[in-house]
């Protein structure tokens, strides 16, 4: 005669670990658009302007 058994095993998930694995994920992601929306920005300005220009602009802006 054989008996048929059943184990169930179970795994709990790391809530913090999970957690802080997305946020750090959503992180990454959300600075890379910063940077590629940075670099658009650069991109235009020096197509607008010219690169000689926009140094000038630059400096302006910072000396006052």
């Amino acid at each position: 005669m054989t008996t048929d058994t059943q184990t169930k095993t179970r795994k709990q998930a790391e809530v913090g670990y999970e957690t802080s694995t997305f946020v750090l994920g959503v992180g990454i992601v959300m600075a890379a658009l910063v940077g590629l929306w940075g670099a658009a920005c650069i991109a235009s300005a020096l197509i607008g302007s010219g690169p000689l220009n926009l140094l000038k602009n630059y400096f302006t802006a910072l000396i006052g």
